[in-house]
C-alpha cells in the first residue's frame, strides 16, 4: 500500500492533523517521525500531546533521549534517538518496554531501524523547494486508519 499524501500549508495543519489523529493512538502504538529541523515533528508532538491532554511543557528528548508522560492510564514516551549510537543502545532506555506498555513517539527512527515493530505509522515531514510542507504516513502492520479527507 502506498503513503498517504498530506499537504500541510502551515502549522496549524500540523496541529490539526496531531489533534485528528490522537484519540485513535492507543497502548502499543508506534509513531516514527522523520523529517528535517523545521519540518514540524516539534510542532506535530506537542499538538498531539496536548490533544491526549498533556499540559505540562513538552521540551524536545534531544538531550535526555527520552520524556515520559502519563495520558489517564495511557504511558507515553517521546524518544528522540538523534544522539544514540547505536541500537544495543535502545534496551537502555527501556524501549522494549515502551513499545509493549505505552504509546511510542519515535524522532530519528532509522536509528532503531532493526528493532521497529512490525506494526507502526511511518510518518515523514517534508519541504519542498517551494517552501511547502507535506506529510507522508505510511502504515506498517494493521491500522483501521483512513486519511482520506482529515485535513
Amino acid at each position: 500500500m502506498s503513503p498517504s499524501t498530506l499537504r500541510l500549508p502551515n502549522l496549524e495543519a500540523t496541529s490539526r492533523l496531531a489533534s485528528l489523529l490522537a484519540p485513535h493512538l492507543r497502548r502499543g502504538d508506534v509513531m516514527a517521525l522523520a523529517g528535517p529541523l523545521g519540518a514540524g515533528k516539534t510542532t506535530f508532538v506537542r499538538a498531539l500531546l496536548q490533544s491526549l491532554g498533556i499540559t505540562e511543557e513538552v521540551p524536545s528528548p534531544t538531550f535526555t533521549l527520552v520524556q515520559n508522560y502519563m495520558a489517564g492510564n495511557l504511558p507515553i514516551f517521546h524518544f528522540d534517538l538523534y544522539r544514540l549510537k547505536n541500537a544495543l543502545e535502545l534496551e537502555e532506555l527501556g524501549w522494549y518496554d515502551a513499545i509493549h506498555d505505552g504509546l511510542v513517539i519515535v524522532e530519528w527512527p532509522e536509528r532503531a531501524a532493526s528493532r521497529m515493530p512490525a506494526r507502526y505509522l511511518d510518518i515523514k515531514f517534508e519541504i519542498d523547494e517551494n517552501d511547502q510542507r507535506r506529510c507522508l504516513i505510511d502504515k506498517h502492520g494493521e491500522w483501521n486508519l483512513s486519511f482520506k479527507g482529515m485535513l
